[in-house]
C-alpha cells in the first residue's frame, strides 16, 4: 500500500508526486469526502471504515486529505500491522491557512480535537496554537472555552480551505462563531 496525502482539498495544492502516484496506480481507495475531488482524474474505490482496507488483497493507493503523517491515517494503519510501502505528502490544511494568514508556525503548538477529547490544556499561553477541529469541538467551543480560562488574543477559523467557498474569519477570543462547516482549522494567537 502507498499512502498519499492530497493537501487541503483543491488538487492545486496536491504535490506533483501525489497526483502522479494516484494516476499511475492500479487501484485508488479513499473515503468519499477525499475521493470526490479525485473523480476527474480516475475511478475511485470508496470505503466507509478503515477496517475495509484490511480486506483489500491487491496493491493499492490509499488517499487521505492533508499530510498523511499529521493527525491522519498513517499511525492507525501502522498499529493495525498494515505494510506501507511508501508515504507521499502534500501540504496540510494548517500550512495552507498559515500561509493565508501570513504567520509563521515555527514555535506553534499543534493539537487535534478531531475525534478526540476536548482538552485545550496544551494551548500556548503566549504564542500560536493550531487546532484541528470537528463537529463537536468547533471554533465556537474553542473561543468560549479559552475565554472562560482567561485567555486573551485572536482566534482565526478557516473553513473549506482551498475551495471556492473558503472562508477565513478573524475574531477575538470569546467572540461567537457561526457553525459553517464540521471541519475547520483554528489558529489561536494568545498574549499574556
Amino acid at each position: 500500500m502507498i499512502v498519499v496525502g492530497i493537501g487541503p482539498g483543491n488538487l492545486r495544492y496536491a504535490s506533483y508526486e501525489a497526483i502522479e502516484t494516484i494516476t499511475d496506480a492500479e487501484m485508488v481507495v479513499a473515503f468519499k469526502r477525499v475521493g470526490k475531488d479525485l473523480e476527474s482524474l480516475r475511478e475511485i474505490k470508496y470505503i466507509q471504515r478503515f477496517e475495509e482496507l484490511l480486506e483489500i488483497k491487491e496493491d493499492f493507493v490509499f488517499v487521505v486529505s492533508g499530510d498523511p503523517t499529521l493527525y491522519s491515517a498513517l499511525e492507525f494503519l501502522k498499529r493495525r500491522g498494515i505494510k506501507i510501502d511508501r508515504v507521499v505528502p502534500s501540504i496540510s490544511s494548517f500550512q495552507y491557512l498559515m500561509c493565508k494568514l501570513q504567520k509563521s508556525w515555527n514555535d506553534a503548538k499543534i493539537i487535534s480535537l478531531h475525534g478526540r477529547r476536548g482538552d485545550l490544556s496544551d494551548v500556548n499561553k503566549n504564542g500560536i496554537t493550531i487546532i484541528f477541529t470537528d463537529d463537536k469541538f468547533t471554533p465556537e467551543y474553542i473561543s468560549n472555552k479559552l475565554f472562560e480560562e482567561g485567555f486573551n488574543g485572536k482566534i482565526y477559523a478557516g473553513y473549506n480551505l482551498s475551495y471556492e467557498d473558503e472562508l477565513i474569519l478573524e475574531k477575538n477570543i470569546g467572540d461567537e462563531f457561526e457553525n459553517i462547516s464540521d471541519l475547520s482549522i483554528v489558529v489561536v494567537e494568545t498574549c499574556l
